[in-house]
């Protein structure tokens, strides 16, 4: 079906979920689309937040997601897998990701054939301060780690901002690695299929409320996944 499927991934999130709803309903008119919410079973009172939003905003479908461990890229498939509509958006729920740029990525990949179209946060051009000065360093060096091992397909990719055909995850779903923090990097390089993409510039904010989710398991998981699709490159 053609339309939208607006994907957001939560944890603990429950201070940020009100405005970020507000602005989506707000900002992106187009008439078939709709909210899915996964949340990885958090701790804060979410599920009530979430049950009372669902009956303000008929675009929301939200999920709790009780599997453990908790996991982000997990919890991304599991809202594709509900997606009703051909083109699928992920972004994050703590506001770093502005909904008011929805329009911006959807206009992008429905004026040409792309297959991805990703919310690049300019951090190799210095264009965006939305990170802490070691996120910033670290990010940098995982996104040269990247370029150099996999291949230039995006400056971008590890960002958690993007809008791809629906198809691509049901064509490879049992290629992903399915762990971790990185969905937008398992989805480009574990495809069999040659992929269209582009990057469109973001305003990157600092995070409206909450913890960030990065940790020494994730970037483990981020190694792993990157050693994978090297390996899997090179043989």
């Amino acid at each position: 079906m053609n339309g939208l499927s607006i994907v957001i991934p939560v944890f603990n999130e429950r201070k940020n979920l009100d405005q970020l709803l507000k602005r989506i309903v707000k900002n992106f008119k187009i008439k078939n689309y709709e909210i899915i919410i996964v949340d990885d079973d958090s701790t804060d009172g979410s599920d009530l937040i979430l049950k009372k939003l669902k009956k303000k905003y008929n675009k929301l479908n939200y999920f709790i997601r009780k599997k453990k461990p908790r996991d982000l890229s997990k919890s991304c498939t599991f809202g594709f897998l509900k997606a009703k509509f051909n083109m699928v958006m992920v972004m994050d729920g703590d506001l770093q990701h502005r909904p008011e740029e929805i329009n911006k990525l959807y206009k992008k990949i429905k004026s040409k054939d792309f297959d991805i179209v990703v919310g690049n946060r300019g951090l190799l051009e210095r264009k965006n301060y939305g990170l802490s000065t070691i996120r910033l360093i670290s990010s940098v060096i995982l996104i040269f780690a990247v370029n150099f091992l996999l291949g230039l397909k995006t400056k971008d990719p590890m960002s958690g901002f993007f809008i791809f055909k629906k198809k691509i995850y049901t064509n490879n779903k049992n290629r992903l690695f399915n762990k971790g923090y990185k969905i937008l990097l398992d989805l480009i390089y574990s495809s069999k299929e040659k992929l269209k993409i582009v990057d469109v510039y973001i305003n990157f904010k600092n995070r409206a409320d909450g913890l960030s989710k990065m940790s020494l398991k994730i970037i483990y998981l981020l190694i792993i996944l990157l050693l994978r699709n090297f390996l899997k490159k090179i043989f």
